[in-house]
């Protein structure tokens, strides 16, 4: 009788304790995350989340991938298009390329998602309902959802749009970088040729075709040549990577290398424009003096966006992938090409749901994104990293949200770990992994902080 009633009274104990927990879990959940007031004006602050409703999820934030996009919004506040007239009032959470695991799921979803699952979150939702309208997006728009947060409530907007995307794959940060990544590949998806005597445009990259990337070194042209170099579908012959930086371009060079692109059967150059009197007919000269079918142009630069006008073929897409600052930039277009040649150009800013899901598969068949990394850091450097973010050299800035570490390149971890032991062991684990970030490190780093 004694142990049947402490049986009993084990289990009403135990049942009594995950209600208790339950509760204070929906009742009291505190996040601590970066919220943008008006411009420039970022504070890091602890507040408490509401209860979730039976359309929402909430979700612990793991990673976050510091963008340009963020910068742009921190410096612009209301006057960018993401950005709700009210955010003084009532400030949102930014960050939006991010990763984590679902917390609870409220009842309308529970025969979708799960506790526990890793996620990642498409941002550009396009929800006509959401706070303002069309451009709505977690990182920009909403008050209890952006990816420099520790918890997060996932709102029906993302939900009923299929913007939130179970991750299958290693690690964490693969699935913070599928963002841009994903803007990438809908880039390439844009891109169009015509077909000589109808009015039919055949969408994607010219197969066997003569690609150049301009300015293609940056976090995005690298994931751009991460792409181009490992999709398995349509690739390029000629690949041609442009940049001023020696250093930037022999770090890609090191990374994606020629001799990898060529067993893949593309041609890849990785060329210093600023070497050369006249680039543009050095670039059109690698290409027979032709032109190139597909040009991407990734930075907001004027002479940079007429080079790549300069270089199109006939029937050449100039993509321009940057997005600018500035809302009267302005270059010049040859217009007997565009009459006579067929060159056109579209632009294209972030990539749709189908994008995000090609990107978290090619990531999951073997894809690793970490060449686009080159700093880590806490949640304490997000204010700072995102508003210095021009001025900090290296690419992809990742945020693990729980932690309080500075922010550190990589290529610094050898030198701190002189006197600090948990950048000496990631050193260590970077050097066994050519010098980059990596799933090792990154589980590493969460089990030791």
């Amino acid at each position: 009788m004694v142990g049947w009633l402490n049986g009993w009274m084990a289990k009403w104990l135990d049942g009594y304790l995950k209600e208790y927990f339950t509760q204070i879990l929906k009742n009291k959940m505190k996040t601590k995350a970066v919220r943008l007031y008006g411009k420039e004006d970022l504070r890091l602050e602890e507040f408490e989340l509401p209860a979730i409703k039976s359309d929402e999820i909430l979700a612990k934030v793991i990673s976050d991938s510091i963008c340009m996009s963020s910068y742009k919004a921190a410096k612009q506040a209301t006057d960018h298009k993401r950005i709700p007239q009210d955010v003084a009032e009532h400030p949102i959470i930014i960050g939006h390329e991010f990763s984590g695991e679902l917390i609870e799921i409220g009842t309308d979803w529970q025969h979708k998602f799960k506790a526990g699952q890793k996620f990642s979150i498409q941002p550009a939702i396009y929800y006509s309902d959401g706070p303002v309208g069309v451009l709505s997006a977690p990182g920009y728009s909403y008050q209890y959802i952006g990816g420099d947060a520790t918890y997060v409530i996932i709102p029906k907007d993302v939900l009923i749009q299929d913007c939130l995307l179970a991750y299958d794959g290693p690690g964490f940060y693969p699935a913070s970088l599928a963002e841009p990544l994903s803007c990438v590949i809908g880039a390439m998806h844009a891109n169009y040729h015509t077909t000589p005597g109808s009015y039919i445009h055949k969408m994607e990259i010219v197969v066997d075709g003569k690609m150049a990337i301009l300015a293609g070194v940056g976090p995005m042209g690298l994931a751009a040549i991460n792409y181009v170099i490992r999709r398995a579908d349509r690739k390029p012959k000629l690949c041609v990577v442009t940049d001023i930086d020696q250093v930037r371009l022999d770090r890609a060079a090191s990374i994606y290398t020629v001799q990898e692109a060529a067993l893949r059967g593309i041609e890849l150059i990785y060329l210093n424009t600023s070497l050369y009197t006249n680039p543009i007919e050095e670039l059109r000269r690698l290409t027979g003096d032709k032109g190139y079918d597909d040009v991407f142009v990734f930075a907001p630069v004027t002479p940079v966006i007429e080079q790549g006008d300069s270089i199109l073929a006939f029937d050449g897409c100039l993509n321009f992938f940057a997005g600018p600052s500035d809302p009267k930039l302005k270059a010049s277009m040859n217009f007997y090409n565009v009459h006579y040649g067929y060159t056109h150009l579209v632009g294209t800013s972030g990539g749709n749901t189908d994008d995000m899901k090609e990107a978290l598969q090619v990531m999951t068949k073997g894809l690793d994104p970490a060449g686009l990394v080159t700093h880590i850091g806490g949640l304490n450097t997000v204010i700072e990293t995102t508003l210095q973010l021009p001025h900090i050299p290296g690419g992809k800035k990742l945020i693990y949200t729980h932690l309080d570490m500075p922010l550190t390149a990589i290529a610094d971890f050898q030198e701190r770990g002189k006197t600090e032991p948990l950048f000496a062991k990631l050193a260590e684990i970077c050097d066994r992994h050519q010098g980059l970030w990596s799933v090792e490190a990154e589980e590493f780093l969460l089990a030791n902080n």
